[in-house]
């Protein structure tokens, strides 16, 4: 872990801007299985007003309206953190709006390309349609996560540089370009999924902590996993 003290320091980055669907919920659950397993965390809330900080762990950013997302990209270029924060190797996962602007560049809402903060290879811009409803996508296998379950809503479309990775084939839905959903570039990760995610996905949220601790010591089946496998019959049904 990156800070000088023994906590796992997990930033939410604009609440007030990126929170359409309930994304502080990655936020929880991801406190929650650190817990569960004695690695103690820190949360940290970076409202668009202040400074991001570079010293955190976990890097979160969810999902957001047009204008509040162009807001979002402008003041994370101008500001900097995030982007030395993962320079120096931090992990980011972003969802939906975030996804698009820790990219290279993405589409506002007249479909005019915007610059983004750059951290991931991928460009976005807005498609004919909207993709809406469940997905169902099965990771990239040298992740060690499998099958994930989400809900879209986007007008976007992405697509992937040499640098990155497409984080997962779609099963069921649109994701990136009917074909895959999200992308990967070392310890930076995007998707799509609403849900939110990540208690959607127990395993998404522990491979997150594994790239910042390490080898994990296995939890019992919860509500999270049953959640999981709930959600993936009823997509496939």
């Amino acid at each position: 872990m990156s800070n000088t003290s023994s906590a796992l320091r997990i930033v939410w980055i604009y609440p007030d801007l990126l929170s359409t669907y309930g994304d502080q919920g990655n936020v929880l659950i991801l406190q929650r299985r650190a817990e569960q397993r004695g690695i103690p965390t820190e949360i940290v809330r970076v409202h668009s007003s202040d400074a991001v900080p570079e010293q955190g762990d976990i890097y979160l950013l969810g999902g957001g309206e047009d204008r509040p997302q162009i807001l979002a990209a402008e003041r994370l270029r101008a500001d900097g953190g995030l982007a030395r924060a993962a320079a120096r190797g931090a992990c980011v996962f972003a969802v939906c709006a975030g996804y698009q602007i820790i990219g290279e560049s993405y589409g506002d809402d007249e479909a005019n390309p915007l610059p983004g903060v750059g951290i991931l290879d991928i460009r976005s811009g807005r498609g004919q349609t909207r993709a809406v409803g469940e997905i169902v996508a099965d990771v990239d296998p040298s992740l060690g996560v499998g099958r994930i379950t989400g809900f879209e809503n986007h007008q976007g479309r992405t697509a992937i540089g040499p640098q990155a990775r497409p984080l997962s084939t779609t099963v069921k839905g649109i994701g990136n370009d009917d074909r895959t959903e999200g992308a990967y570039q070392g310890q930076i990760l995007g998707t799509y999924l609403h849900g939110p995610a990540l208690p959607r996905n127990p395993q998404l949220a522990d491979l997150l902590l594994r790239w910042r601790v390490g080898a994990l010591n296995p939890l019992p089946p919860a509500w999270g996993e049953r959640l999981h496998d709930e959600r993936l019959a009823a997509a496939l049904r």
